[in-house]
This record gives structure tokens, C-alpha cells and sequence, in this order.
């Protein structure tokens, strides 16, 4: 492998710096005859989309050629690191390809009957057998296992929770034993007291959080990922709900009040990051958007570059610019904590200690 030399602003130290990459590891010591790549712009840890589905398309699973192409998509627009929450096929096959995102797995989406998108998610027909899933879940998986906490019950005409909150305590219990963490799907409001109760590490979407429950958050320091550009979805949501006015009332409210309901988890010190939702109904390469999104609701520039960045990163146990750190960065001309614009055009992506573009 070819050593690497670049120089810039690293961020978010600010500091301008020469670095080396050997073996595919960040080095603060001089590499005789590394090849100069980049200088003289902005260096940050690659992006992270921390919620992302590669392996889903509109028409539901697809095939592992097609999750590869979602994947490149994504590197190309600078995201080097994916937090997969809940895919339907197995893609430990592209973890093995050096020219793809590292993908941290969260293994299939564990929902009841009914209770979910149709061939996504394992099935229970018992919620007793959560725990039991979860375990299995979390042995498939890269450290995370993915709930549907709560979805339309059509007997109701409304949003509902999936589990018992005993059932919920006990499965987050088996997964935090296992090494795992856990994360939900959730719309509403009812699922969320059980959920961060039972002491679960993340909350997806989460625009029905209220002022109680985002303290809860705060205090547990249990993460929010509000993928802000899938919200967009809800009135359409909304008006394909004929059936059920109360879901299509809920969802209207939920979607008019999500941008203050964000802004008010981060005034409160819950941590926030970045995540698409990209597969399905959203397309992938898309995190910039997510970040002007945070950045409406009241994330400041840099708070949100972090969000998709070294925070994010820190957070999934990967690291940002340090010595001995894998090489996944990605180099701009301008700073993008004055303009979140700058990071649509990558001026240099390295993965695994190689120029990949």
C-alpha cells in the first residue's frame, strides 16, 4: 500500500496539520517518500450516516449488487462510515470490500405481525419471544439490534407500542450483556416512556418526544437520530391513510412539530446525530441534507458537521484524527463549519488509507 502524505485544517481541533497514512493508520510521524494527496484546505474524519439502510430499496430487499451500488453512492458523497439500522439481507459480504463504507450492522428489524413494512423485519408472533430475538439479533449483528417500538395498529386506527415494557427491560437487559446496543423506531409518543426506562441506548426519529421524555434522554444520555429529511414523508404518510383519520391527524401533528420537537431535544444536551434514512423512500448520498436540517432546527454549523463527523464517530467507537487511527478522512477547499454547502464537494476521500476519489 502506497504511504500518503496531506496537510490542512483538521478539524475539529482547527489546527493545521501534515499528516502521513501508512497501512491504512493516521501517523503524526514523517513517512520518507509518501505520496502528497491534499493540501492546504480542510480535513475531517470521514462521515457518518448514523442511520442508513443498505440492502432496502423502494420496492423493499434487493440485491446485494444493487445495497453495493446504495453503498458507493454514499461514499462518494463523503460518508465513510454506516450505522445499517436493520436491513433485510445479509451484507457482511460488502464489510469485506475494501472500496465500500464500513458498515456497522444492526442485523433485521424485530417487529410483531402486521406491525411493520412487509419484508423487512423478523416477525414475532409472541411478544414474550422479544428477549429471545434480541439474543439472536445481537450475535448477528455488529454490536446493535434494532427495535420497531412503535407503528399503526390497525385495531386502534392510531399509532401503538410494539412491547410490553417488561418484555422491553428484559431484552435490552439480554442485549447490554451481550455487548450490544440497542435502538428503536419510533413515531409517537406512548413508546417512548418504556423504551428509554428499560434503559434503551438510541431512539430513531422520535418526533413524538415531549418535554418529559426528552429530560429523560437528557438525563440517561440516551442518543436521538431524527432523520429530519424523512419526516419531510409524513404528510404523504398522512394522505395514503384514508383508512385510519386518527393516524392521519397523529401524523400530520407530529410532522408540524418536529422541527421545535428536535430543537428542543438538543437545547436539552440530548445527543443528536446525523442519519438519512436512506433505502426505501429516501435516496442514499444524501446526509448533507440531514445536516442543513439540523442546522434549521438550531444545531449550529459545526455542531452538525460533528454530528455526521467526529461526534458520530466518537460515539460508534471509531475515532476521529489521532495517531494510529484508521485512515478514513475526507478533504474539502473550504470550511464547511461556515458553509455546510462545502460538503457536497469532496475534494479528497480516503478509506482504509486509500485515495478512493
Amino acid at each position: 500500500m502506497t504511504a500518503l502524505s496531506l496537510s490542512g485544517v483538521v478539524l475539529p481541533d482547527g489546527q493545521h496539520q501534515q499528516l502521513w497514512i501508512r497501512d491504512g493508520r493516521i501517523s503524526f510521524d514523517p513517512v520518507p517518500g509518501a505520496e502528497t494527496v491534499f493540501e492546504g484546505g480542510y480535513v475531517l474524519p470521514g462521515l457518518v450516516d448514523a442511520h442508513c439502510h443498505v440492502g432496502i430499496g423502494p420496492q423493499g430487499p434487493v440485491e446485494l449488487d444493487e445495497a453495493a451500488e446504495q453503498a458507493e453512492t454514499d461514499r462518494d458523497a463523503g460518508t465513510l462510515l454506516i450505522r445499517d439500522c436493520g436491513a433485510p439481507v445479509d451484507t457482511r459480504p460488502l464489510q469485506e470490500r475494501d472500496d465500500l463504507p464500513r458498515i456497522i450492522r444492526a442485523g433485521r428489524h424485530l417487529a410483531r405481525p402486521k406491525r411493520y413494512i412487509r419484508h423487512l423485519g423478523n416477525e414475532l408472533e409472541d411478544p414474550a419471544q422479544l428477549p429471545a430475538a434480541v439474543a439472536e439479533q445481537a450475535e448477528f449483528g455488529d454490536g446493535w439490534v434494532k427495535l420497531v417500538g412503535d407503528w399503526i395498529d390497525r385495531s386502534v386506527g392510531d399509532l401503538a407500542p410494539l412491547w410490553p415494557d417488561d418484555v422491553l427491560a428484559e431484552a435490552i437487559e439480554v442485549a447490554h450483556r451481550k455487548g450490544a446496543r440497542v435502538t428503536a423506531h419510533v413515531f409517537g409518543e406512548s413508546a417512548l416512556p418504556g423504551l428509554i426506562n428499560a434503559g434503551i441506548d438510541c431512539i430513531e426519529h422520535g418526533t413524538g418526544l415531549t418535554d418529559d421524555t426528552i429530560e429523560l434522554m437528557a438525563a440517561r444520555g440516551t442518543a436521538l437520530v431524527p432523520t429530519l429529511i424523512n419526516v419531510e414523508n409524513f404528510p404523504s404518510f398522512a394522505a395514503a391513510a384514508t383508512k385510519y383519520p386518527d393516524y392521519a391527524a397523529h401524523m400530520t401533528d407530529l410532522y408540524q412539530r418536529a422541527d421545535r420537537t428536535v430543537a428542543k431535544a438538543v437545547e436539552a444536551g440530548v445527543p443528536v446525530y446525523a442519519g438519512t434514512d436512506a433505502g426505501g423512500g429516501i435516496e442514499h448520498g444524501r446526509l448533507v441534507d440531514e445536516l442543513l436540517a439540523l442546522h434549521r432546527v438550531g444545531m449550529s454549523a459545526e455542531q452538525a458537521v460533528g454530528a455526521a463527523s467526529w461526534a458520530a464517530r466518537d460515539w460508534l467507537g471509531w475515532g476521529g484524527v489521532r495517531h494510529g487511527a484508521v485512515a478514513d478522512l475526507v478533504c474539502y477547499e473550504t470550511d464547511p463549519r461556515k458553509d455546510l454547502e462545502a460538503l457536497r464537494a469532496p475534494a479528497r476521500i480516503i478509506l482504509r488509507g486509500r485515495v478512493v476519489r
